[in-house]
């Protein structure tokens, strides 16, 4: 597998070409180890992951995905080998990375108004504990702007729709104006309309502001429009490719332990589906 693509140039299809730069990698990872109550996760993880790209996170359960965006986000230290995320040491609370944690760690949040939920994503940061009053509102704004999510702001969180408590939770990551987002299973509990939407969504704002995305998922299908790399963890081993290395037949076989058939229509569509 290749292990250093970087975003460039744009296909046919519209998704970004991948070319090897180490000055744009948003993940650098050498060599890098992970354990967790004496029990090593995986090992031997050397691979960069560009700025700008949409990448989704695969692997089955257990396999060490929700490890790895620990890692990212700065909640667990390597056992070994050295990680570069934005050009830094990973640490909590970096308002430059924005996370949406899956659809449960919210749940507290279901009297709370939905602007007041984006404003918690202020919280801990620097840059957050510098707003006050008008300012934070205003940040606020933009966060629900960018979301579609105006004309629900002011209702409870637990009385919305799943995708549109979706659509406040990347809300709240993306009020630091992170130059990354990490999703956690975001289209979990979502209607096939929902998870269109989201993924949209999501594509914009890699699109259009340049964010990166790592989004983790168990379902390529909704996600094959846009991404233009995977990153899975095979044999112990985290490894990351572009879209037409990884997704095939083979390959996904292999990871999953289950046999997975890659179509690829004339139109140049692509989707998977377990035999």
């Amino acid at each position: 597998m290749a292990t250093t693509p970087a975003s460039g140039s744009v296909d046919g299809a519209g998704r970004k070409q991948i070319v090897t730069s180490l000055a744009t990698a948003a993940i650098a990872m050498r060599d890098v180890a992970v354990a967790r109550g004496g029990r090593q996760i995986w090992s031997g993880a050397t691979l960069e992951i560009p700025r700008g790209s949409f990448t989704a996170l695969i692997g089955p359960n257990g396999s060490g995905k929700s490890t790895l965006a620990s890692l990212v986000l700065g909640q667990l230290q390597p056992s070994n080998g050295s990680l570069s995320v934005l050009g830094e040491v990973p640490h909590r609370g970096n308002p430059a990375i924005g996370l949406v944690p899956q659809n449960h760690a919210l749940d507290k949040a279901s009297a709370v108004q939905c602007r007041d939920v984006v404003a918690l994503g202020l919280a801990g940061t620097r840059w957050g504990m510098g707003l006050r009053g008008k300012q934070v509102g205003l940040a606020v704004d933009a966060a629900l702007e960018a979301v579609d999510g105006m004309t629900f702001g002011k209702r409870r969180f637990g009385e919305v729709s799943g995708g549109q408590q979706q659509r406040v939770s990347i809300a709240q990551a993306l009020i630091t104006s992170p130059e990354m987002l990490v999703l956690d299973e975001p289209l979990a509990g979502l209607d096939l309309l929902g998870q269109v939407e989201i993924v949209e969504l999501v594509h914009h704002i890699n699109h259009d502001r340049g964010v990166t995305v790592v989004f983790i998922t168990h379902d390529l299908n909704p996600l094959l429009a846009h991404i233009d790399s995977v990153l899975y963890i095979h044999n112990g081993t985290p490894q990351f490719g572009t879209t037409d290395e990884v997704v095939d037949s083979d390959v996904l076989t292999e990871l999953y332990g289950t046999p997975v058939q890659v179509t690829r229509t004339a139109d140049g569509c692509v989707f998977t589906r377990a035999e």
